[in-house]
């Protein structure tokens, strides 16, 4: 029966590659873009984590996804914070996306935001001289050729990067604070305080909570703990369609290569009866089939999304792609869930053919 399941598959050649391709494809989607979405995430989280700070002041109802952070909170907030027991450093930001780049951009003071945790270590240059000036991380500044004294467009107004430093404190690009309340028309408002304790970070959330109940006060660990895609209900029905769009697109697929397979085999399959085959080795025969499809197309697949994510990130040192060991493995039983559900009807038909009508089919 092996030899047969092999020859039969040799036999139609683009048959089989086009059935192996569909396979690939949604191993290939599945992999490669989860692949991305729990690399940005955790790329995310490590720098928000090197900021140092231990927590977190948002407004109501504001998004984990710190870019899309409204600038509504009142910068003399912070005051208040400050006098709060136990805070040693408060830092307003205002963050925005840069929809040219796709990039992410801090509007920060300066001063305050440089002493949580270990402040800036400059590669090149030093801090903001003048309001168009721009501080880069070493990254991003080596993704675009970019030294000190050099021009960059952020937010339709061109910048002068005024110093390069070490990356993980947050966002790529750093901007004064005032220039990116003029430039997003919010003066006086902030998206976010990052707020450094001297104390425990538990009883400064819950002063905070007192004193603001209703905005979001989030613990550095607690918010990290949530930089898993799996965690992110933003995510998950992108996650979800994912998974569904392959499903379909195998299941399509080898349901109508393997049909046809089965009407272009018709006199094969009364051959294999009338010589005493039974219903189920006939299932189990084409079922195989298919499920030898499935290993050839998820071992491209996989072999494609690793050579992809190897040439992207290369190409782009700022994207960052995470292929874990749980994806790998649902990608590939999805490949060989979907071979199997587009079998069983071809599979059962064929079995139930009469095998004189069989033998008889022109």
């Amino acid at each position: 029966m092996r030899e047969l399941i092999w020859a039969n598959l040799r036999a139609r050649p683009v048959r089989t590659v086009l059935s192996v391709a569909a396979v690939s494809l949604q191993v290939f989607l599945l992999l490669f873009l989860m692949g991305l979405t729990n690399g940005i995430v955790r790329e995310w989280g490590e720098r928000v984590q090197g900021i140092g700070a231990d927590l977190l002041v948002q407004p109501p109802n504001s998004s984990l996804f710190l870019a899309f952070s409204s600038a509504v909170l009142p910068e003399e907030m912070a005051g208040r914070l400050r006098s709060v027991e136990g805070v040693r450093e408060v830092s307003p930001v205002v963050a925005v996306m840069d929809t040219h780049s796709v990039t992410m951009i801090y509007g920060i003071d300066y001063d305050s935001y440089n002493r949580l945790g270990r402040g800036f270590l400059f590669h090149q240059g030093g801090p903001f001289r003048e309001p168009d000036d721009v501080i880069i991380d070493d990254i991003k500044a080596a993704s675009k050729g970019l030294k000190v004294g050099d021009r960059v467009e952020l937010l339709n107004q061109r910048f002068r990067v005024s110093g390069i430093v070490e990356h993980g404190r947050g966002a790529r690009y750093f901007i004064p604070l005032r220039t990116a309340q003029d430039l997003l028309g919010v003066e006086k408002r902030v998206s976010m305080f990052w707020v450094d304790s001297d104390g425990s970070p538990q009883q400064v959330q819950q002063r905070f909570l007192a004193l603001l109940p209703r905005h979001r006060i989030r613990l550095m660990e607690e918010y990290l703990s949530l930089m898993v895609s799996s965690n992110l209900p933003e995510v998950r029905p992108f996650t979800n369609a994912v998974i569904l769009v392959g499903l379909v697109i195998t299941f399509l697929v080898v349901l109508l290569s393997m049909y046809t397979v089965v009407l272009e085999r018709t006199r094969e399959i009364g051959i294999l009866k009338a010589l005493g085959a039974s219903r189920w080795s006939i299932v189990g025969l084409l079922v195989r089939e298919a499920l030898a499809m499935a290993v050839l197309g998820a071992i491209v697949g996989v072999v494609a999304s690793y050579g992809v994510k190897e040439i992207v990130t290369s190409l782009r040192p700022t994207m960052s792609i995470l292929i874990t060991p749980g994806w790998l493995v649902q990608g590939v039983l999805l490949a060989l869930g979907g071979c199997v559900l587009g079998s069983v009807y071809p599979a059962f038909r064929a079995a139930a053919a009469d095998p004189v009508a069989a033998l008889a089919y022109e």
